[in-house]
Formats: C-alpha cells, sequence, structure tokens
C-alpha cells in the first residue's frame, strides 16, 4: 500500500487564523434617547464604564472551541489539497517519458455525435418540442421550489437512485433543486439523443453511451461542494475525511503508476488460497496453458461422468470458489459430482501469438483428456463461463465435425455465440476502437492489460463501479469495503493479442460463429450440427451477455437445449448459492422462436437455479461410483488447489 504523504510542516494553527479589525463606531447621531441623562452610579459603586460598540457587538468573537475548530478544518483542508497536488505532480511525472497510446477521441464518438445532432437539425420541430418539454419541467420545478420557500406544504419525492440516498438530497431546499434540476437535465439530454431515429442503430447507440457516460460524471453528487452527505462528513470529522480521501486518491495514483486505479475492495484482506479460493483438492496437470484442479470429494459416491469447467480467461477461476458460503465448486461437490477446474494461465508476451487454435487444441482438448484418463472414463460432462462458454461451443462444433463424442453434455453460463444483439460491447469492437486496441496490445508487448478490460466493465456501470467509489473513497474519505466479489472482480487477467483481437472481429465485428464463416482447427464449424444436451442458463439484467442474445444463442445449436432465466446480472446470477435465498429464476421446458414467447410461457420461482441444473446434471452424469481421491489416480498431484497460475497477478 502506498505510505500516506507526511503532514506538511505548518506554522502554528493558531497564527494562520488574522486577527480581525474591529468594526468601526458608528458616526455618533443625536436621538431623544441619547439625550435623556443617565442614572449616577449608587453610591459606593465601583464605576463601571460603558462597552463600546464594538465591545458590545463584535461577530468575530468566536470562542476558543469554535476558533479551534475552524483552525483545524483550515489546516486539514490545506493538508488534502497538498497531498492532491503532489500526488497529481508524481503522476504527471511518472507518465511523461509514455507516449499515449490511446487518441483523444478512443471511441469514436465524435462522428456518432455528429451524425446525431445533424438528424436533430433536419427536424426542428422535435428540437423546439424538447425544449418546450425542458422549459415546462423546470418550469414545474421553480414553482414548486418557490411555493416550499413560501412555507407551503409541497410533497417532495426522494429519486429511486442510489446517488441520491442522502436525506438531505430531498430536506434541504437547496439540495433538492440541485438534484431534480440535475435529474431534469440529464433525463433530457439522453432523451433527446434517443429520440434520432434516422440515425444507424449503432452509431445512435453509441452516441447514447457518451451522453449517459457525460452525464453521469456531471451529477452534483460527484462534487464536494454539492454532495450533502460528503460536506456532512467534512463538517463532523473538522476536515480529516477529505484528507483521509486525497491520501486514498494518491494510493490509487501510486497503485495505477500514474494512473488513476480506484480501489473497489480493501485489496489487503483477501489472499487466494487463504480466504478465497479454499475448496481442497489438487492440482494434477500443468503445462504452459493451464492448470488442471480436481477437487476432493465431499460424499462417499459420486457419479461416474466427472464435470470440468472452462471458466473465461479474462478473469480467474475462482469466481465460483469465494468463501465457503456461496462456492459454486465445493457445492458441486457436495452435490456428488467429481469437479475439475482449467485454471488458465495468465499469459505473457511469450504467447502474444496464441489464438482459437491454440486455446482448442493446448485447452479443450487436452483438458478433456486429461480428466477421462484421470477418471478412466470415456466421456465427461463440460461447463463453459462467458468467454469460456464461445470457446466450448466453437469445441464442440469441431468435436461434431470430427465425429468425437467424448462431451456428454454441456452447460453455458452466460455464454454468447450469436452476437447480433451481445449489447454495449458491441461500442468497442468498429474498426477504430479495434485500432487502438491493437496499438495498445502492441505497446504492451503483445497482451492486453488486465486494467484496460476492467475499466471497459467499469464504464459499462460507470455509476456503480467508478463513480460510486469515488464519492466514498475520495470525498468521504471512507476505506474500500471489505468484499470478496469486488476483490475479484478486480484481479484482472491479460490476454494475447491474437485471441483476443480475433475474438472481438470474427465474434462481435463480424458474428461469425453463428453466421457459420468461423475457422477454428482448421475445420468451418457448424453449431446445428452440435446434438449434445445443452443447459444454457442467462440473467435477467446482464449487460455483458444479454438474456436475449443467450437465447438467440440456444437456436444455433441442433441438440436438446434448455434454457433458464436468472435474477440479477452477469456474475451474482451465475453466483447464487441456494442458501442465500436470493433472487428467482424461471424456467420453461419448451424453446419457442422468441425470448418474449419463452418468458410468457416461463414459471417463476424463488432463490436460486442450481438445484435445477443439478437435476438435470444428474440426469446426464451416470451411475454413482466410489468417490474419488485427487491424489490417487492417473495423473499424479503436483500441489494442492488453487494452484500457481491463479495467484500471478498482471
Amino acid at each position: 500500500m502506498a505510505t500516506p504523504p507526511k503532514k506538511p510542516a505548518t506554522r502554528s494553527a493558531r497564527k494562520a487564523v488574522p486577527k480581525k479589525a474591529a468594526p468601526r463606531a458608528a458616526a455618533k447621531q443625536k436621538t431623544p434617547e441619547s439625550e435623556t441623562p443617565k442614572p449616577a452610579p449608587e453610591s459606593g459603586a465601583a464605576a463601571t464604564p460603558p462597552p463600546s460598540r464594538a465591545e458590545a457587538f463584535d461577530p468575530f468573537a468566536i470562542g476558543a472551541d469554535q476558533r479551534r475548530m475552524i483552525e483545524t478544518l483550515s489546516l486539514n483542508i490545506a493538508r488534502a489539497a497538498m497531498t492532491a497536488q503532489s500526488a497529481l505532480a508524481e503522476a504527471a511525472l511518472s507518465r511523461a517519458d509514455r507516449p499515449a497510446t490511446l487518441s483523444a477521441d478512443p471511441l469514436n464518438v465524435g462522428p456518432a455525435m455528429t451524425s446525431v445532432m445533424t438528424s436533430l437539425a433536419s427536424r426542428p420541430e422535435r428540437l423546439f418540442q424538447a425544449q418546450a418539454d425542458l422549459f415546462g419541467r423546470y418550469m414545474t420545478l421553480w414553482t414548486d421550489t418557490a411555493r416550499r420557500a413560501a412555507g407551503e406544504d409541497v410533497p417532495v419525492t426522494a429519486a429511486p437512485d442510489k446517488r441520491f440516498k442522502d436525506p438531505a438530497w430531498a430536506e434541504n431546499p437547496m439540495f433538492d433543486v440541485m438534484r431534480q434540476s440535475y435529474l431534469v437535465t440529464a433525463d433530457w439530454m439522453n432523451n433527446l439523443i434517443s429520440s434520432a431515429d434516422d440515425v444507424d442503430p449503432r452509431t445512435r447507440r453509441r452516441a447514447e453511451f457518451f451522453t449517459k457516460l457525460l452525464t453521469d460524471a456531471f451529477s452534483p453528487s460527484n462534487f464536494l461542494a454539492s454532495n450533502p452527505a460528503a460536506l456532512k462528513a467534512l463538517a463532523e470529522t473538522s476536515g480529516e475525511s477529505l484528507v483521509k480521501g486525497m491520501q486514498n486518491f494518491a494510493a490509487d495514483l501510486e497503485r495505477g503508476g500514474g494512473k488513476l486505479a480506484i480501489s473497489q475492495a480493501d485489496y489487503g484482506k483477501f489472499r487466494v488460497g487463504e480466504n478465497v479460493a479454499t475448496s481442497p483438492g489438487q492440482v494434477v496437470w500443468r503445462d504452459e496453458l493451464f492448470e488442471l484442479i480436481q477437487y476432493d470429494a465431499a460424499t462417499d459416491k459420486q457419479r461416474a461422468i466427472p464435470l470440468l469447467i472452462f471458466p473465461p480467461w479474462i478473469n480467474k477461476f475462482y469466481i465460483l470458489d469465494l468463501q465457503p458460503a456461496n462456492s459454486m465448486i465445493r457445492w458441486l461437490s457436495e452435490q456428488g459430482f467429481t469437479v475439475f477446474v482449467c485454471s488458465w494461465v495468465n499469459p505473457d508476451a511469450d504467447k502474444a501469438a496464441f489464438g482459437f487454435d491454440d486455446y482448442l487444441e493446448k485447452g479443450i482438448y487436452r483438458a478433456t483428456s486429461r480428466v477421462m484418463e484421470q477418471c478412466g472414463t470415456d466421456r465427461l460432462n463440460t461447463v463453459g463461463y462467458c468467454i469460456g462458454g464461445t470457446l466450448m461451443g466453437a469445441a464442440m462444433a469441431h468435436m461434431a465435425a470430427k465425429g468425437d463424442e467424448r462431451v456428454n453434455a454441456c452447460t453455458f453460463f452466460a455464454a454468447q455465440h450469436d452476437f447480433e444483439e451481445a449489447g454495449d460491447l458491441l461500442l468497442f469492437t468498429d474498426d477504430h476502437w479495434l485500432a487502438e486496441i491493437e496499438g495498445m496490445m502492441d505497446e504492451a508487448g503483445g497482451v492486453l492489460p488486465g486494467s484496460a478490460m476492467a475499466d471497459t466493465f467499469n464504464a459499462l456501470r460507470a455509476n456503480d463501479l467508478i463513480w460510486s467509489f469515488f464519492v466514498s473513497n475520495y470525498l468521504m474519505g471512507k476505506d474500500p469495503p471489505s468484499f470478496d466479489l469486488l476483490f475479484w472482480n478486480a484481479d484482472q487477467t491479460r490476454m494475447p493479442k491474437a485471441l483476443h483481437m480475433a475474438y472481438l472481429r470474427k465474434m462481435y465485428g463480424q458474428n461469425a460463429l453463428a453466421r457459420g464463416d468461423f475457422e477454428i482447427g482448421g475445420v468451418r464449424v457448424d453449431l446445428s450440427k452440435v446434438r449434445t444436451p445443452i443447459y444454457a442458463q442467462a440473467s435477467r439484467e446482464d449487460h455483458i451477455a444479454p438474456m436475449n442474445s443467450v437465447y438467440r444463442s440456444t437456436k444455433l445449436f441442433g441438440g436438446p437445449v434448455t434454457y433458464t432465466l436468472a435474477g440479477s446480472g452477469h456474475i451474482a446470477g451465475v453466483v447464487n448459492h441456494p442458501a442465500a435465498v436470493k433472487y428467482q429464476h424461471w424456467t420453461n421446458p419448451d424453446l419457442p422462436d422468441t425470448l418474449a414467447e419463452w418468458q410468457a410461457g416461463a414459471e417463476q420461482h424463488p432463490g436460486s437455479w442450481w438445484p435445477h441444473w443439478a437435476e438435470w446434471l444428474h440426469e446426464r452424469s451416470g451411475d454413482w461410483v466410489d468417490a474419488r481421491d485427487p491424489k490417487k489416480g492417473a495423473l499424479k498431484p503436483i500441489e494442492p488447489a488453487p494452484g500457481a497460475y491463479v495467484k500471478v497477478k498482471s
């Protein structure tokens, strides 16, 4: 961790407050009162001189406690400013000799905004209507504010927005006006951009995305002077909250090497293999691309057909094994499955040329072969999560073309094979952005830095993953939370240039896998040839693999497909232990043409979808056999789980 900056040398805090001059006495004027003679003091009483005007009313004659509070606040604000300035200066110096990889407009927003504005300008009646709507909404706001200022009882409704959850946003008239005027303006701007209906949909979506980023950034909650909760903390701590916030800011700049890397969790509270990724097991295979982990049995009997999980190589596998209370791996072992996980290497420049063919032959085929060898079986069941599912789907089509039937059943978690409606990540896959990404990888030696993908994912949910931490860490001076999921989210991996560029161009750019134009392992693969039973899970609020995109993907396969929709998003929708009793899921044994039709016939169930999947998996996992010991299989154990590859930092 970064060492907090030393307290700057200052003069005595008391000397920092200048002595205020007394106000001049007002000019003497004769009044009837001044002409009235004053009574003489009683005999024997000491004569007390009348107080001067300055002594009678001195606005600067504050108490010692108040003076000390003001002095402390002033000193802490100065310390905070000096800390921030020092951190910014060091960051600028640390990056002064680095050429800028990205252009000033990496998202290519300029042309998109030009197209949208040209469209709006061609329809002046729409602009006039929008301006009239904005004026009307402001008039309503100003009228309600004036009535409230006049003492009328005007109902104030708190916005269902986490940024404005502090009661002061609604109770204080000044902050209420700030909040409401911002929400009116932001909503108006976003709706105006969305109303340009004669623009290419992707162009308009790029403009919408940028406008949303912009309006989110300018929320009054993101500024100290207009955030009542931050101001309250500043006053209650005499400025210590701001000092702590700027120390957090400086530490994040140092951790990012001059680039602000906002801390989302208390990274010092977690250790991989100690308090996360703790399910017992053994690494039974290791090569240049992956470690194969077999987990200890939690039952006396296990299903004969083993289960191998291929997680995404964008993140580390232990999202499925965070804590005992929410570990999918541990839960699957408790259900009687023999669980294996492919722990991908965190690639460096020596693997820059690794592409889909390498991850197919050296990854999918090799890992499945080692599992069958370890268990003495001729088939297995597999899971592909996110991009790991995309690769697994392509691999199954490759197997189908070769007549390879080793995969008995396959499950996909939030995995896409049809990228036509792949969500906002499509915004990062035009030629302009791909050129920027390629330049970034070339500068990094042929790999995409883990922080680059993290920045992209954070931008998709800026309020939750950027601005909420900006406010909490820097304006409020709070320590980041001790949250295992956010710790995992920040533990990013690198990606080889060849693989990542092929993924972006072929999948997002050309939708080649869905169209039958994708070649892997020397074969142009066809998903319709896959007859293997498939279980496809999607999440209702997933912004990375949208539920309709996953549903469209299910229609590409030629065999039986079970589609299940879970509540929540890309991570929480998948990792939802039944014991948590959270969210809900929907099932429908049919697979009609559209997701809307599927939803119309679906049945809602409370809680996790895991038991539904486990029932499906049990039916396709063979008979019960004696539990397998990872140390007694055909492959010799190398080291205990979670292995070495998962501990390599980017």
